[in-house]
């Protein structure tokens, strides 16, 4: 088993020497640490940095368009990669999955009516049933369709019906469609525990802390699109020396998964849209109490 590097050795290591060896390397942590600044340099170019971000959008597109394309094919390659570990390891190695479905389902469910529950409750004074309840059509979408892009009209639509504005719903849910991903940070970090325990690795506490910290930020870059999540979990089992061929395992149920993690997803974003809303609505209207009272 490859040495696993430490948690220094880790930040040290997610800043590249140059932009085009991660990229030949696959190493996904530069890479998105590449991606970051090219970002803001694209930002602070203004009306000259137009044209690359556009180009940049049109790859990336493309490149989902290929992805989506391996996904369709993958049940093929993951049924030929886990055919020898069952094989060689008997069907004693398929109760585990079971027991990781379970508990990915669970904190899923946790975190969901804990914290979003504590969330509109505190910030937008909205009873947490009635948010579950509003919420209803766009969770079982989600669920079914494991595409977090995919349920964004659906969820919308929910928030507007919660009461959140459009103009509010309409830049928080596509930014939260593309950034903000619990359920893969769940999904992610419960998975690597999974591999580590198979493979006979206990993990540190600094490992542990890593694999948080990568789970976030691998979780950032993931698209939301169905499967894509078990795509960005190599960069995840890389940052603590745990072989590749882990995913394996993980992916002949990633399908469950997905349908678990993406419904924690959505829901987020539009506990995050109903929180803004509430916010800006008070800061509005503590605006308009200023200006009545000077008038």
């Amino acid at each position: 088993m490859a040495e696993t590097p430490s948690f220094i050795d880790t930040i040290v290591n997610i800043f590249p020497s140059n932009a085009i060896q991660p990229l030949a390397k696959a190493t996904m942590l530069q890479i998105i640490v590449i991606a970051l600044f090219f970002g803001f340099g694209i930002i602070l170019a203004g009306e000259k940095g137009r044209l690359a971000g556009a180009v940049v959008e049109s790859l990336s597109e493309v490149c989902i368009k290929v992805m989506g394309v391996i996904i369709k094919l993958s049940p093929i390659g993951v049924f030929g990669l886990i055919a020898p570990v069952i094989a060689t390891n008997g069907m004693s190695i398929l109760l585990p999955l079971m027991k990781l479905i379970g508990v990915v389902y669970l904190v899923c469910a946790v975190h969901m009516v804990c914290v979003y529950s504590s969330l509109v409750r505190a910030m937008a004074k909205m009873n947490p049933l009635t948010f579950f309840k509003g919420m209803g059509e766009a969770m079982i979408f989600a669920f079914s369709s494991a595409s977090s892009v995919g349920t964004l009209p659906f969820n919308m639509e929910c928030t507007q019906k919660l009461g959140a504005r459009k103009e509010v719903s309409s830049f928080v849910l596509p930014l939260g469609a593309t950034i903000n991903m619990d359920g893969t940070a769940i999904y992610q970090g419960v998975s690597v525990i999974f591999i580590a325990q198979i493979f006979g690795m206990n993990l540190t506490i600094s490992q542990q802390i890593t694999i948080i910290l990568t789970a976030t930020l691998a979780s950032i870059g993931t698209a939301g699109v169905p499967g894509s999540g078990v795509i960005m979990l190599a960069m995840v089992l890389q940052s603590v020396g745990l072989p590749l061929e882990g995913i394996a395992l993980v992916a002949g149920v990633d399908r469950i998964l997905d349908m678990a993690r993406t419904t924690v997803n959505i829901t987020g974003d539009a506990a995050c849209t109903i929180c803004v809303d509430a916010s800006e609505k008070k800061r509005e209207l503590k605006r308009a109490r200023s200006l009545g009272a000077k008038g």
